[in-house]
């Protein structure tokens, strides 16, 4: 039974003993009318009560027991008093009371406070970043994984198209539609979000109801956890803490009960930074708010290996040789901002390193995968380049000779290359924990 709940009981029962001093009275006073709207109304409450016992914690429990016999202790005083033949008024209170006392010592110390955790993905591909955690927490407490929403955004900043992506994870993962889970009512103890931006996303946004600074009323503890891993700084770096300020100071961060980030080291930074902009006073604020408890996609990457993937029958084509042998894999990963400060010269690249990887098929595969969002973000701010990018798209995939990996599990493209080639990005960061050899694309080389 989660905590609002148990108090509810808890509250009932404190009701209900304040209703039996009035039936005593009552009785006392040979007020029958009285006694039957209170025994009628102990009962309803008694059954209420029971009903959500039942809800929560299955049938057969020794609260819900108690409380039948309480209600057939409520229904004899009902008929008895109906037929004007109450019994000595002191002995049936003193039942009633003693039975009460049971249910309420039932539900203090039987029942099990449980904690309620929402997890509120919002893009498939980005669920290893909550993944472990909910694994984790799965197991001892209520949680619901609960997919959202999301929209492209158009060049004016107004909202386009609505994705939702709650039909592309594992199959081992329960789904909640986000229409049907009740905030409000069951406000969960925990909340977890991976999505910092709010409003201030200019290629795409959670539905409004998601934003952190919305969902702060609905739990007395939000967590954020960024989909991103970012490259270790020393914190005394402040060249190389200046480029990545900025996601320090997120909605999100700001508006969490607590951040979870990938190291102390990174901790350190977002609280020095987050101090310089709220004031020194503010440090033991952040200090107790942010937590460098590591990345759950770092741990996830760590425990990756390739047999733990079955492949699609065109990857396994690709990759394996007419004598039986296995090629080598690239993951060739091209970002968003790479795109956006190279433009017109990035997709020229793109297309130079596509003809090489063709022309060496026969000793390489090439596993494409771009990011997720380059063409919404192209799309938003850079709307003439979606023809090219398109075609480019379009060209590799009807050749046919590489894969194209759109699909929402990074991890398994991790797992199965044998090397990482493309822009810098997270993705980098994330393939160093596997050792496999890593180099970066440079647009005019």
């Amino acid at each position: 039974m989660r905590k609002a709940q148990k108090a509810q009981a808890e509250k009932t029962i404190s009701l209900l003993e304040q209703a039996h001093r009035e039936i005593r009275r009552a009785l006392e006073k040979k007020e029958i009318g009285t006694v039957l709207g209170l025994a009628g109304q102990c009962q309803e409450a008694a059954i209420e009560m029971g009903t959500m016992i039942e809800a929560e914690e299955g049938q057969g429990t020794k609260a819900v027991h108690l409380l039948e016999e309480y209600c057939e202790l409520l229904y004899q005083l009902y008929q008895a008093a109906s037929q004007a033949q109450v019994p000595n008024p002191g002995n049936l209170c003193k039942a009633l009371q003693k039975k009460l006392i049971q249910v309420g010592n039932t539900v203090r110390n039987d029942i099990r406070i449980r904690t309620e955790a929402v997890f509120l993905p919002y893009k498939a591909s980005m669920w290893d970043s909550l993944e472990s955690v909910w694994r984790a927490a799965d197991e001892d407490c209520d949680a619901y994984v609960i997919p959202i929403p999301y929209f492209d955004r158009n060049p004016d900043g107004s909202f386009g198209e609505m994705h939702y992506e709650g039909d592309l994870y594992p199959k081992d993962v329960p789904i909640v539609n986000y229409e049907t889970y009740d905030f409000q009512g069951r406000r969960p103890d925990k909340i977890f979000i991976h999505n910092p931006y709010d409003d201030g996303n200019y290629v795409t946004s959670v539905h409004p109801f998601f934003y952190s600074k919305n969902l702060k009323q609905y739990t007395d503890d939000l967590i954020y956890i960024p989909y991103f891993v970012l490259q270790e700084i020393d914190p005394s770096d402040s060249r190389a803490i200046a480029g990545m300020e900025h996601f320090c100071t997120t909605a999100g961060v700001v508006n969490a009960d607590h951040v979870i980030v990938q190291s102390e080291a990174m901790r350190q930074i977002y609280v020095d930074v987050l101090t310089k902009h709220a004031g020194e006073a503010s440090r033991p604020y952040w200090e107790k708010k942010i937590l460098g408890l590591g990345s759950p996609k770092l741990d996830r990457v760590s425990r990756l290996r390739g047999e733990d993937f079955e492949l699609p029958r065109d990857w396994e084509k690709l990759i394996r040789k007419e004598d039986g042998g296995r090629r080598k894999v690239i993951f060739y990963n091209t970002g968003v901002s790479a795109l956006l400060q190279n433009g017109e010269a990035m997709l020229k690249k793109i297309r130079r390193n596509l003809k090489i990887f063709e022309e060496n098929r026969e000793d390489v595969t090439l596993l494409w995968r771009p990011h997720p969002l380059a063409r919404t973000t192209l799309s938003s701010m850079l709307p003439k380049l979606v023809e090219e990018y398109d075609s480019i798209v379009e060209d590799y995939r009807a050749a046919g000779w590489g894969i194209y990996d759109d699909s929402p599990d990074m991890d398994r493209a991790i797992a199965v290359s044998d090397a990482y080639y493309g822009d810098w990005s997270s993705v980098v960061h994330l393939y160093q924990t596997t050792g496999k050899p890593i180099m970066i694309q440079l647009v005019d080389v």
